[in-house]
This record gives structure tokens, C-alpha cells and sequence, in this order.
């Protein structure tokens, strides 16, 4: 009898949809490479009338979710519905049936990865996620699997299309935010409402997964300090390229002595460093570790066959674990147990770039200087810059390492001098590693 891997899908959507043609399009050719069958025995979406760009036979579809998890057929169940609920209880019920189980909810992840993973465990079953971060680039394979020997020392991601398109088009055509936003949208890069994207948090459920690969520990969203890009103007764009920066929406993982620093937020980066050189709507995600040193993963981080590539490639995983009766061959994340805790926003220390909005007065730029000094803030350059409207000026600067905390309250402080005319502009800054 042929051998046969039934599988049982639970989301028709865009990236569904692309699952459910690649098995169709390419079933001779995964066959071969996998040595069985990949059949897709059951599709369950609470939508099976509207058409999609697929045809499939009309017995595949039902709108009742039992008949995937109840099904003692069915051995993989693909997840692509999305949200937290009811996505986490038809995962965990399907566990508990033992079945195999593939998700790309990247926001389910980052919330409940801890209970999914113990689920799997105490069920003997796999849980895998490839298509959770970065669409087609094989990040999650990478930290699980190439990069084991390593003790990750720093993740830096550009973990969302819709924000660095939204920069790239600020930088390249010194337009606002607005018209960036509006020109994604129209062109399908951000969605009708881009809220989870241009405020960070799709970067931040990214990188709460990348970090508990990467580092032994359970990030959660609530762990991950977030900042967005709305308040970006292209000035600071302009400015930051003339100090040969560039601006990107960072995710940040950083491991520093006995704690992990995970956060996200518009950040300067040098014109040298990898990162900078990612534009448009790709992903990049660079990783140095005490081995291997410095590595770059860069590709389309979404979109439906990127993420339909992903997804296919842990079908094939664990098909090939089910026919070598190897269940759970890579262990979910191991405690690092040298990592004590979570490093506050406050506590960090990196550089900074600050603009003022000054009335151009003499002795302006010493109250400035004076009360940074008060703050043990160190000035490595400034920038001044042609009075603008209302003999407002424009005064840039860029500090030496700094305390978050003390940069947080210099600013405070200055912003109450009668001279600053508009509130300062703060943009943390990371070095070339």
C-alpha cells in the first residue's frame, strides 16, 4: 500500500490558499523528495463559498473544525487562521489528539509559545513555525538547528515589510509619512488598517520569538518594549543620512552580562553596517554568535509564497520524522539559566541622535550643553542647521553612550527651557558590531 501523510488545514486564506496549491501543483515533486505522500485530506474555514484562486473538490471543505482535529486520519494540522482565540484551543485540542502541528500565528507565539511548547512535549507530539518570522527566510530552522553550537550574543531584525517600505520611500523620495503610508496601502504593502505593523507590535511578536530561540528564555509581547514609526519625519531622515546614518525599524535582542535586552523602535544604524542596505519590503535578520560571528538572512519576509514556502518546508520536516519515527528530533527551546532577568528600557546604554527646535538666541546652544552635562550625557558631534520658520532652529546632535534613564529626564528638563519651541526628537542609535 502507498505510503500516505494526511493532512488537515484549518485557515483558506491568502496563505492557505498558496499551501493548498503548492500541495496540488507540486505533489509528484514532493513525493519524491520525501519518500510519501502529502495528502490534503480536509479544509475547514468559517468561509467555503467565496472563490479562491484554487479549485479544489468540494468534500475537502467543511466549516466544522472537529472534523479536522477528530479525524484519526489526519496526522499534520496546518494552522493559518490567526488571532489568539480560538486558535490556541483548536492547536491545544489537536495536540491532545496528537496530531502534528505547523502554525505561522506569530501573535499566538509570542503570547502562549511557553504553554503550546509544553503541550507538544506532554503529548509527544511537534509544534513547528517556520512561517511565524520572516516569510520564506529559514530563521526558526536556523536557531533551532544551524546555529546550535552558538551562544547567540545579539539578534537585530527588520522583521516587517510594511514599516521599511514605509522608510525606504521617506528616504528615497523625502516625502511624509502620510504619503508613504498611502502609497503602501495602495499598492498592498500595508493593510486598510496598519496599525500593528507601523506601531511596532508585529515587530515585537517577531522578535519575542526570535529571542526565546535565540536565548533560552520566554520573551513575551509584554517583555518587548515597542515604539513605532508614526512620529518619523523625513528631517530626521535627511539629517541622520548627513551623519551617514540610516534609519530602520529595529527589533533588538541583545544579551548583555546577566540580562537580555529585547526591544523595538526606530533606530540609526551606520551606512556600513548589512542592515542598512535593506530596502522595500524585505525582511533581514542579523545574528552574531560567539562560532559563527556574524551572519545575515535577508529575503521577502511576506507574501503568499514566501510564507507558503515556509510552511511547506515544516510539512516535509515532519513527514520525515514521522516516517523515521523520530517525533520531537529538535527539542524546543532549553532554559539558559545564566540569563537572570529582563533589562528594563530605563536601564539600557547605547547612543543617542536628538534633535532641538530652538529660537536662534545666543546661549541657546550652553543651556542645552549644560543641563546634558548635568545628566553625565557626553556630546560626539552637533549639527546646526539654517533657521526655519518663526527663527526656529534646528540643533542635532549626536551623544556618546548614554543611560536611557538620564537621556529620558536631560530631556524633560530641556524641553521646559522658554527658547524650545517644539518637543525634542529622541532616535536611538547602534553601533557597527
Amino acid at each position: 500500500m502507498k505510503n500516505i501523510i494526511n493532512i488537515g488545514l484549518i485557515g483558506f486564506g491568502t496563505i492557505g490558499t498558496g499551501v493548498v496549491k503548492a500541495l496540488k501543483e507540486r505533489s509528484s515533486f514532493l513525493e519524491k523528495r520525501v519518500g510519501v505522500e502529502l495528502r490534503l485530506k480536509t479544509i475547514c474555514d468559517k468561509d467555503i463559498i467565496s472563490p479562491r484562486d484554487v479549485e479544489v473538490e468540494p468534500g475537502l471543505l467543511t466549516t466544522d473544525v472537529n472534523k479536522v482535529i477528530n479525524d484519526p486520519e489526519i496526522r499534520i494540522v496546518i494552522e493559518l487562521m490567526g488571532g489568539i482565540h480560538p486558535a490556541k484551543e483548536f492547536i491545544i485540542r489537536a495536540l491532545q489528539s496528537g496530531k502534528h502541528i505547523i502554525t505561522a500565528n506569530k501573535a499566538l507565539l509570542a503570547e502562549c509559545k511557553g504553554e503550546l511548547f509544553q503541550a507538544a512535549m506532554d503529548n509527544d507530539v511537534d509544534l513547528y513555525f517556520e512561517a511565524s518570522v520572516g516569510g520564506g527566510i529559514p530563521i526558526i530552522k536556523s536557531l533551532r538547528e544551524g546555529l546550535i553550537a552558538n551562544h547567540v550574543q545579539s539578534i537585530f531584525g527588520i522583521v516587517n515589510g510594511t514599516s521599511n517600505y514605509i522608510l525606504t520611500k521617506m528616504t528615497d523620495e523625502n516625502c511624509d509619512f502620510k504619503v508613504a503610508l498611502q502609497e503602501a496601502q495602495e499598492k498592498g504593502y500595508a493593510e486598510k488598517d496598519p496599525s500593528l505593523d507601523i506601531k511596532g507590535i508585529d515587530s515585537a511578536h517577531k522578535l519575542a520569538i526570535l529571542a526565546t530561540l535565540g536565548f533560552g528564555i520566554d520573551v513575551k509581547l509584554s517583555d518587548v518594549h515597542v515604539e513605532g514609526i508614526l512620529d518619523i519625519s523625513p528631517n530626521d531622515i535627511r539629517y541622520a543620512d548627513e551623519l551617514g546614518c540610516v534609519l530602520k525599524l529595529l527589533a533588538i535582542a541583545k544579551k548583555a552580562g546577566e540580562e537580555l535586552e529585547v526591544r523595538v523602535h526606530p533606530t540609526l544604524i551606520p551606512k556600513g553596517h548589512l542592515l542598512s542596505s535593506v530596502n522595500g519590503v524585505f525582511n533581514a535578520i542579523y545574528i552574531s554568535g560567539d562560532m559563527v560571528g556574524n551572519l545575515l538572512l535577508y529575503g521577502r519576509g511576506a507574501g503568499q509564497k514566501p510564507t507558503t514556502s515556509a510552511v511547506i518546508s515544516d510539512i516535509v520536516d515532519i513527514a520525515r520524522n514521522i516516517i523515521h519515527n523520530s517525533k520531537r528530533r529538535i527539542p524546543f527551546p532549553v532554559h539558559d539559566t545564566s540569563i537572570k532577568r529582563i533589562k528594563k528600557m530605563e536601564e539600557i546604554e547605547t547612543r543617542y541622535y536628538i534633535r532641538f527646535s530652538a529660537i536662534d538666541r545666543p546661549g541657546v546652544f550652553a543651556q542645552i550643553t549644560r543641563i546634558l552635562g548635568e545628566h553625565n550625557i557626553s556630546i560626539a558631534s552637533v549639527i546646526q542647521k539654517e533657521r526655519m520658520k518663526e527663527r526656529i532652529v534646528p540643533i542635532v546632535m549626536l551623544t556618546h553612550e548614554a543611560d536611557e534613564l538620564n537621556i529620558h529626564q536631560a530631556i524633560e528638563e530641556i524641553d521646559l527651557l522658554p527658547v524650545m519651541k517644539r518637543k525634542s526628537v529622541v532616535i536611538r542609535m547602534e553601533k557597527e558590531e
